[in-house]
């Protein structure tokens, strides 16, 4: 199953997306089982939520009760948004990194949370920032003190992100800012919509990929993770709790535009699109801040 959320005349909903036709229809969960939450957050957070969104999505669709509207980030208010760093072999070894020892963790914040079609706004005083396509890892449930053995059980699915970065801040700072180098406002794209984790048979075996203006700039498999999913959930939850709807930026394949020659970097006019394998496509375009 597909959710998104989408912005509406009664204000925002989580939908069940239906892309077997031509184009997108969205099928109005709240409206078929009034007692299921409006927010994608909120429908994680509910005991037996998702399983009784696929029930209302299964009538829904064959109701026709849909809806429309414009796609919104799936969770637009993630509690947490965790990011992992250098977690791909290939583009460790093109950043001249050591393959690390244990998940390299940071944080974004709420105000970098954008959605399907938003725009990047580049700061005015950033003149290097990058591009990096990434999986999101969507939390289902309280997670604590967690094995390895057990993580999937946490996970409600999965999604496309954009870990956007501006590293004449991150890395070209004295004392290299990381913090705001990857927080300025728009550089955490999420979506088009989050895939359920049963529709996603191996989330270590995934192609991803990034274009910029339609060329294909990154281009990796996801069976490159240094930590799976599992062990970044099992490591997290170590020392501290994960819940419904936060969010975990798993990094990035090769071909970033700070590792290339010449460099490549964002510009007001650019159009980005995020690729993975079953999870739709993420498209932003890109304006000056």
């Amino acid at each position: 199953m597909k959710l998104a959320t989408l912005a509406t005349t009664d204000g925002p909903r989580v939908v069940a997306v239906d892309t077997s036709a031509a184009e997108a229809r969205y099928v109005d969960l709240a409206a078929v089982d009034a007692s299921l939450p409006t927010s994608l957050r909120g429908l994680l957070a509910t005991d037996g939520g998702v399983d009784r969104a696929a029930a209302a999505a299964e009538k829904g669709l064959a109701e026709g009760t849909f809806v429309e509207g414009d796609p919104q980030a799936p969770i637009p208010d993630p509690g947490k948004v965790i990011c992992i760093g250098l977690n791909y072999r290939d583009h460790a070894e093109e950043s001249g990194m050591a393959i690390p020892d244990e998940p390299v963790c940071f944080s974004k914040f709420g105000n970098t949370i954008v959605g399907p079609g938003d725009a990047i706004r580049l700061p005015a005083v950033s003149q290097q920032v990058d591009y990096e396509a990434e999986l999101v890892i969507v939390i289902g449930k309280r997670a604590y003190g967690v094995s390895q053995e057990n993580a999937f059980e946490y996970v409600a699915g999965y999604m496309n992100g954009h870990d956007v970065s501006a590293r004449d801040w991150q890395i070209g700072k004295p004392g290299k800012q990381w913090l705001l180098g990857k927080t300025p406002d728009t550089f955490a794209p999420i979506g088009p919509w989050l895939v359920t984790r049963d529709e996603v048979a191996d989330p270590h075996a995934l192609d991803i990929s990034l274009r910029l203006n339609g060329e294909t700039m990154q281009s990796g498999n996801t069976r490159e993770f240094i930590f799976g999913v599992d062990e970044l959930i099992a490591y997290l939850t170590q020392i501290m709790t994960l819940e419904p709807g936060d969010i975990i930026f798993t990094g990035t394949p090769p071909g970033v535009g700070m590792a290339r020659d010449p460099q490549v970097f964002l510009k007001p006019g650019d159009d980005v699109e995020v690729e993975i394998a079953g999870l739709g496509v993420l498209a932003n375009p890109v304006v000056a801040g």
